[in-house]
Protein backbone atom coordinates (compact mmCIF):
# COMPACT_ATOMS: atom_id res chain seq x y z
CA UNK A 1 0.00 0.00 0.00
CA UNK A 2 2.84 2.40 0.85
CA UNK A 3 4.55 1.66 -2.47
CA UNK A 4 1.28 2.18 -4.34
CA UNK A 5 0.79 5.59 -2.70
CA UNK A 6 4.36 6.51 -3.59
CA UNK A 7 3.79 5.58 -7.25
CA UNK A 8 0.50 7.50 -7.35
CA UNK A 9 2.26 10.45 -5.71
CA UNK A 10 4.89 10.46 -8.45
CA UNK A 11 2.21 10.31 -11.16
CA UNK A 12 0.22 13.13 -9.54
CA UNK A 13 3.37 15.22 -9.16
CA UNK A 14 4.25 14.68 -12.82
CA UNK A 15 0.80 15.86 -13.94
CA UNK A 16 1.00 18.94 -11.68
CA UNK A 17 4.48 19.75 -13.00
CA UNK A 18 3.30 19.56 -16.62
CA UNK A 19 0.32 21.79 -15.85
CA UNK A 20 2.50 24.38 -14.12
CA UNK A 21 4.98 24.28 -16.99
CA UNK A 22 2.23 25.01 -19.51
CA UNK A 23 1.36 28.17 -17.60
CA UNK A 24 4.95 29.20 -16.92
CA UNK A 25 5.88 29.01 -20.61
CA UNK A 26 2.71 30.68 -21.84
CA UNK A 27 1.02 27.72 -23.52
CA UNK A 28 -1.88 28.27 -21.11
CA UNK A 29 -2.82 31.88 -20.37
CA UNK A 30 -3.18 33.55 -16.98
CA UNK A 31 -5.21 36.73 -16.59
CA UNK A 32 -3.79 39.65 -14.59
CA UNK A 33 -6.72 41.62 -13.12
CA UNK A 34 -6.77 45.44 -13.40
CA UNK A 35 -7.03 45.67 -9.61
CA UNK A 36 -4.68 44.68 -6.80
CA UNK A 37 -5.14 41.03 -5.92
CA UNK A 38 -3.61 39.34 -2.87
CA UNK A 39 -3.71 35.56 -2.92
CA UNK A 40 -3.62 33.78 0.45
CA UNK A 41 -2.78 30.18 -0.38
CA UNK A 42 -0.79 27.09 0.44
CA UNK A 43 0.72 24.06 -1.25
CA UNK A 44 -0.78 21.47 1.10
CA UNK A 45 -4.35 20.26 1.57
CA UNK A 46 -5.86 22.49 4.27
CA UNK A 47 -4.75 23.04 7.82
CA UNK A 48 -2.49 26.10 7.45
CA UNK A 49 -4.95 28.80 8.56
CA UNK A 50 -5.83 30.59 5.32
CA UNK A 51 -9.12 32.05 6.58
CA UNK A 52 -7.76 33.53 9.85
CA UNK A 53 -4.86 35.07 7.91
CA UNK A 54 -7.26 36.51 5.34
CA UNK A 55 -9.28 37.97 8.21
CA UNK A 56 -6.09 39.53 9.60
CA UNK A 57 -5.34 41.14 6.22
CA UNK A 58 -8.87 42.50 5.86
CA UNK A 59 -8.84 43.89 9.41
CA UNK A 60 -5.55 45.69 8.80
CA UNK A 61 -6.38 47.01 5.32
CA UNK A 62 -10.08 47.90 5.34
CA UNK A 63 -9.65 51.36 6.87
CA UNK A 64 -7.25 52.51 4.13
CA UNK A 65 -8.48 50.55 1.10
CA UNK A 66 -11.76 49.36 -0.34
CA UNK A 67 -11.30 45.61 0.07
CA UNK A 68 -13.29 42.59 -1.11
CA UNK A 69 -12.92 38.89 -0.39
CA UNK A 70 -13.33 36.17 -3.03
CA UNK A 71 -13.43 32.44 -2.35
CA UNK A 72 -14.47 29.29 -4.14
CA UNK A 73 -17.02 28.59 -1.42
CA UNK A 74 -16.00 24.99 -0.84
CA UNK A 75 -18.88 22.57 -0.12
CA UNK A 76 -21.61 25.16 -0.57
CA UNK A 77 -24.93 24.01 -2.02
CA UNK A 78 -24.99 26.69 -4.72
CA UNK A 79 -22.93 27.32 -7.84
CA UNK A 80 -21.64 30.22 -9.90
CA UNK A 81 -21.01 33.75 -8.63
CA UNK A 82 -22.80 34.70 -5.43
CA UNK A 83 -22.43 37.80 -3.28
CA UNK A 84 -23.00 37.41 0.45
CA UNK A 85 -25.95 39.32 1.89
CA UNK A 86 -28.12 39.25 5.01
CA UNK A 87 -29.61 35.91 3.89
CA UNK A 88 -26.26 34.19 3.38
CA UNK A 89 -25.50 30.96 5.24
CA UNK A 90 -22.77 28.34 5.18
CA UNK A 91 -25.00 26.37 2.81
CA UNK A 92 -25.16 29.16 0.25
CA UNK A 93 -21.60 30.52 0.36
CA UNK A 94 -19.56 27.98 2.37
CA UNK A 95 -18.39 27.99 5.98
CA UNK A 96 -15.15 29.97 5.53
CA UNK A 97 -16.65 32.81 3.44
CA UNK A 98 -19.50 32.91 5.96
CA UNK A 99 -16.94 33.29 8.72
CA UNK A 100 -15.44 36.29 6.89
CA UNK A 101 -18.89 37.74 6.19
CA UNK A 102 -19.85 37.50 9.86
CA UNK A 103 -16.67 39.33 10.84
CA UNK A 104 -16.97 42.01 8.14
CA UNK A 105 -20.60 42.42 7.06
CA UNK A 106 -19.81 45.76 5.38
CA UNK A 107 -17.22 44.54 2.88
CA UNK A 108 -18.05 42.57 -0.30
CA UNK A 109 -17.67 38.83 0.26
CA UNK A 110 -18.23 36.71 -2.84
CA UNK A 111 -17.86 33.11 -3.96
CA UNK A 112 -17.23 31.72 -7.42
CA UNK A 113 -15.60 28.51 -8.65
CA UNK A 114 -13.97 30.41 -11.51
CA UNK A 115 -11.86 33.13 -9.94
CA UNK A 116 -11.53 35.09 -13.20
CA UNK A 117 -15.31 35.41 -13.45
CA UNK A 118 -15.51 36.16 -9.74
CA UNK A 119 -13.07 39.07 -10.00
CA UNK A 120 -14.84 40.46 -13.08
CA UNK A 121 -18.22 40.27 -11.35
CA UNK A 122 -16.87 42.03 -8.25
CA UNK A 123 -15.36 44.82 -10.35
CA UNK A 124 -18.63 45.17 -12.25
CA UNK A 125 -20.57 45.64 -9.02
CA UNK A 126 -17.86 47.56 -7.12
CA UNK A 127 -15.71 49.42 -9.69
CA UNK A 128 -13.99 51.46 -6.97
CA UNK A 129 -12.37 48.45 -5.28
CA UNK A 130 -8.70 48.86 -4.37
CA UNK A 131 -7.91 45.25 -3.53
CA UNK A 132 -9.41 41.76 -3.69
CA UNK A 133 -8.25 39.09 -1.25
CA UNK A 134 -8.22 35.78 -3.12
CA UNK A 135 -8.75 32.85 -0.79
CA UNK A 136 -6.95 29.64 -1.73
CA UNK A 137 -6.31 30.62 -5.35
CA UNK A 138 -2.63 29.64 -5.68
CA UNK A 139 -3.52 26.55 -7.74
CA UNK A 140 -6.11 28.46 -9.78
CA UNK A 141 -3.65 29.30 -12.55
CA UNK A 142 -6.19 30.99 -14.84
CA UNK A 143 -5.72 34.09 -12.70
CA UNK A 144 -2.37 35.68 -11.91
CA UNK A 145 -2.50 37.47 -8.55
CA UNK A 146 -0.38 40.54 -8.05
CA UNK A 147 0.84 39.46 -4.60
CA UNK A 148 1.03 35.94 -3.14
CA UNK A 149 1.10 35.09 0.56
CA UNK A 150 2.14 31.43 0.90
CA UNK A 151 1.28 29.70 4.18
CA UNK A 152 2.97 26.60 5.55
CA UNK A 153 2.46 25.01 8.97
CA UNK A 154 5.48 24.91 11.28
CA UNK A 155 5.13 21.20 11.99
CA UNK A 156 4.59 20.28 8.33
CA UNK A 157 6.73 22.53 6.14
CA UNK A 158 6.13 22.00 2.44
CA UNK A 159 9.83 21.28 1.88
CA UNK A 160 9.51 18.23 4.13
CA UNK A 161 6.23 17.02 2.65
CA UNK A 162 5.32 14.90 -0.38
CA UNK A 163 2.73 15.04 -3.12
CA UNK A 164 -0.67 13.43 -2.69
CA UNK A 165 -1.54 10.70 -1.82
CA UNK A 166 1.80 9.82 -0.19
CA UNK A 167 1.96 13.21 1.50
CA UNK A 168 -0.25 16.29 1.79
CA UNK A 169 0.98 18.47 -1.07
CA UNK A 170 -1.47 19.29 -3.86
CA UNK A 171 1.08 21.48 -5.62
CA UNK A 172 4.83 21.21 -6.08
CA UNK A 173 7.20 22.83 -3.62
CA UNK A 174 8.78 24.38 -6.74
CA UNK A 175 5.75 26.71 -6.86
CA UNK A 176 7.01 28.54 -3.76
CA UNK A 177 9.05 31.13 -5.76
CA UNK A 178 5.73 32.56 -6.97
CA UNK A 179 5.18 33.96 -3.46
CA UNK A 180 6.31 37.41 -2.35
CA UNK A 181 5.70 36.51 1.30
CA UNK A 182 6.02 33.15 3.06
CA UNK A 183 4.30 32.73 6.43
CA UNK A 184 5.14 29.89 8.78
CA UNK A 185 1.92 29.36 10.71
CA UNK A 186 0.95 27.66 13.96
CA UNK A 187 4.35 28.22 15.53
CA UNK A 188 4.95 27.03 19.11
CA UNK A 189 5.20 29.40 22.05
CA UNK A 190 8.78 28.36 22.86
CA UNK A 191 10.17 28.96 19.38
CA UNK A 192 13.76 30.27 19.56
CA UNK A 193 15.79 32.45 17.15
CA UNK A 194 17.74 29.32 16.19
CA UNK A 195 14.46 27.58 15.33
CA UNK A 196 13.55 30.49 13.07
CA UNK A 197 16.93 30.41 11.40
CA UNK A 198 16.64 26.67 10.75
CA UNK A 199 13.21 27.12 9.17
CA UNK A 200 14.58 29.91 6.98
CA UNK A 201 17.37 27.62 5.79
CA UNK A 202 14.95 24.72 5.23
CA UNK A 203 12.65 26.88 3.13
CA UNK A 204 15.57 28.38 1.16
CA UNK A 205 13.84 31.77 1.16
CA UNK A 206 14.81 33.78 -1.92
CA UNK A 207 16.22 37.34 -1.72
CA UNK A 208 12.97 38.97 -2.88
CA UNK A 209 10.78 36.99 -0.47
CA UNK A 210 9.70 38.07 3.01
CA UNK A 211 9.44 35.48 5.79
CA UNK A 212 7.16 35.80 8.82
CA UNK A 213 6.10 33.55 11.68
CA UNK A 214 2.63 33.53 13.18
CA UNK A 215 0.83 31.94 16.12
CA UNK A 216 -2.82 31.24 16.84
CA UNK A 217 -4.52 33.03 19.68
CA UNK A 218 -7.88 31.90 21.03
CA UNK A 219 -10.39 34.33 22.47
CA UNK A 220 -13.17 33.96 25.02
CA UNK A 221 -15.80 31.43 24.03
CA UNK A 222 -18.99 32.78 22.47
CA UNK A 223 -22.45 31.26 22.09
CA UNK A 224 -23.34 29.71 18.75
CA UNK A 225 -27.04 30.27 19.42
CA UNK A 226 -28.60 31.84 22.53
CA UNK A 227 -26.45 30.59 25.36
CA UNK A 228 -25.40 32.53 28.43
CA UNK A 229 -22.15 34.41 27.93
CA UNK A 230 -20.54 34.33 31.39
CA UNK A 231 -19.11 30.80 31.08
CA UNK A 232 -15.48 30.36 32.13
CA UNK A 233 -13.60 27.53 30.40
CA UNK A 234 -11.42 26.89 33.43
CA UNK A 235 -14.51 25.96 35.43
CA UNK A 236 -15.99 23.62 32.81
CA UNK A 237 -15.74 20.17 31.38
CA UNK A 238 -15.81 20.39 27.60
CA UNK A 239 -17.06 18.16 24.82
CA UNK A 240 -15.23 19.44 21.74
CA UNK A 241 -16.51 18.49 18.29
CA UNK A 242 -14.81 19.70 15.13
CA UNK A 243 -14.92 19.43 11.36
CA UNK A 244 -11.58 21.05 10.52
CA UNK A 245 -8.36 19.83 8.92
CA UNK A 246 -6.13 20.02 12.02
CA UNK A 247 -8.04 19.83 15.31
CA UNK A 248 -4.95 18.95 17.36
CA UNK A 249 -4.05 22.62 17.96
CA UNK A 250 -7.35 23.49 19.61
CA UNK A 251 -7.25 20.20 21.54
CA UNK A 252 -3.79 20.99 22.91
CA UNK A 253 -4.97 24.46 23.93
CA UNK A 254 -8.05 23.15 25.73
CA UNK A 255 -6.14 20.40 27.52
CA UNK A 256 -4.35 23.15 29.43
CA UNK A 257 -7.53 25.10 30.13
CA UNK A 258 -10.42 22.84 31.12
CA UNK A 259 -11.16 20.31 33.84
CA UNK A 260 -12.08 17.48 31.50
CA UNK A 261 -11.92 17.28 27.71
CA UNK A 262 -13.80 14.92 25.41
CA UNK A 263 -13.06 15.28 21.67
CA UNK A 264 -15.01 14.16 18.61
CA UNK A 265 -13.29 14.84 15.29
CA UNK A 266 -14.98 14.84 11.88
CA UNK A 267 -13.37 15.52 8.46
CA UNK A 268 -12.67 19.06 7.28
CA UNK A 269 -15.80 20.99 6.15
CA UNK A 270 -17.95 18.13 7.44
CA UNK A 271 -21.68 18.53 6.94
CA UNK A 272 -23.12 17.49 10.28
CA UNK A 273 -26.00 15.03 10.06
CA UNK A 274 -28.74 14.05 12.48
CA UNK A 275 -26.76 10.89 13.23
CA UNK A 276 -23.68 12.98 14.07
CA UNK A 277 -25.66 15.09 16.51
CA UNK A 278 -27.06 11.98 18.18
CA UNK A 279 -23.51 10.77 18.67
CA UNK A 280 -22.42 14.14 20.05
CA UNK A 281 -25.42 14.22 22.39
CA UNK A 282 -24.65 10.70 23.64
CA UNK A 283 -20.96 11.45 24.26
CA UNK A 284 -21.86 14.74 25.97
CA UNK A 285 -24.47 13.07 28.15
CA UNK A 286 -21.99 10.46 29.29
CA UNK A 287 -19.59 13.05 30.69
CA UNK A 288 -19.74 12.97 34.51
CA UNK A 289 -19.53 16.68 35.26
CA UNK A 290 -22.66 18.77 35.68
CA UNK A 291 -20.86 22.00 34.75
CA UNK A 292 -20.15 21.09 31.14
CA UNK A 293 -20.49 22.70 27.71
CA UNK A 294 -20.36 21.73 24.07
CA UNK A 295 -17.62 23.53 22.18
CA UNK A 296 -16.75 23.83 18.51
CA UNK A 297 -14.60 26.02 16.27
CA UNK A 298 -15.62 29.33 14.71
CA UNK A 299 -15.68 27.73 11.24
CA UNK A 300 -17.84 24.83 12.42
CA UNK A 301 -20.22 27.26 14.10
CA UNK A 302 -21.09 28.65 10.65
CA UNK A 303 -22.39 25.22 9.60
CA UNK A 304 -24.21 24.61 12.88
CA UNK A 305 -26.26 27.78 12.47
CA UNK A 306 -27.60 26.59 9.11
CA UNK A 307 -28.29 23.02 10.27
CA UNK A 308 -31.86 21.85 10.75
CA UNK A 309 -30.84 18.89 12.86
CA UNK A 310 -29.05 20.39 15.84
CA UNK A 311 -31.04 19.46 18.99
CA UNK A 312 -33.01 22.40 20.36
CA UNK A 313 -32.38 21.44 23.98
CA UNK A 314 -28.60 21.67 23.45
CA UNK A 315 -28.54 25.10 21.80
CA UNK A 316 -28.12 26.87 25.12
CA UNK A 317 -25.01 24.78 25.85
CA UNK A 318 -23.01 25.09 22.63
CA UNK A 319 -20.22 27.63 22.17
CA UNK A 320 -17.45 28.33 19.68
CA UNK A 321 -13.85 29.36 20.22
CA UNK A 322 -12.80 32.47 18.26
CA UNK A 323 -9.35 32.44 16.70
CA UNK A 324 -6.97 35.29 15.92
CA UNK A 325 -3.56 35.41 14.28
CA UNK A 326 -0.56 37.01 15.96
CA UNK A 327 2.53 37.87 13.92
CA UNK A 328 5.57 37.00 16.00
CA UNK A 329 8.43 39.33 16.94
CA UNK A 330 6.12 42.36 16.71
CA UNK A 331 6.37 42.20 12.92
CA UNK A 332 2.69 42.81 12.18
CA UNK A 333 3.36 46.29 10.79
CA UNK A 334 6.13 45.01 8.53
CA UNK A 335 3.96 42.13 7.32
CA UNK A 336 1.07 44.44 6.47
CA UNK A 337 3.17 47.30 5.10
CA UNK A 338 4.69 45.06 2.43
CA UNK A 339 1.21 44.28 1.12
CA UNK A 340 -0.06 47.83 1.51
CA UNK A 341 2.95 49.10 -0.44
CA UNK A 342 2.02 46.79 -3.32
CA UNK A 343 -1.60 48.03 -3.32
CA UNK A 344 -0.55 51.71 -3.18
CA UNK A 345 1.93 51.25 -6.01
CA UNK A 346 -0.66 49.45 -8.12
CA UNK A 347 -3.15 52.29 -7.52
CA UNK A 348 -0.61 54.86 -8.65
CA UNK A 349 0.13 52.93 -11.83
CA UNK A 350 -3.48 52.21 -12.72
Amino acid sequence: MKLLRLILSWIYGFVVAIRNMLYEYGFCKSWSPPVSTVCVGNLAVGGTGKTPHSILLIEQMKDEFKVAFLSRGYKRKTSGFLLADENATALTIGDEPMQVHMRFPDIPVAVCEKRVNGVKQLLKRFPDLDCIILDDALQHRQIKPGYVVLLTAYDNLYVKDYMLPYGHLRDSRHSSPRAETIVVTKCPENMTPIDRRMVCLDLAVLPYQHLFFTQMRYGEIRPVFDAKTDVQLSECSVCLFTGIASPKYVQEYLEQKVKLLKTIAFPDHHSFTKKDFLRIEKEFGAMPSENKVLLTTEKDAMRLRSSQHFPEHLKSLVYYLPIEIQVMDNHLDKFIQNIKAYVRENKRNS
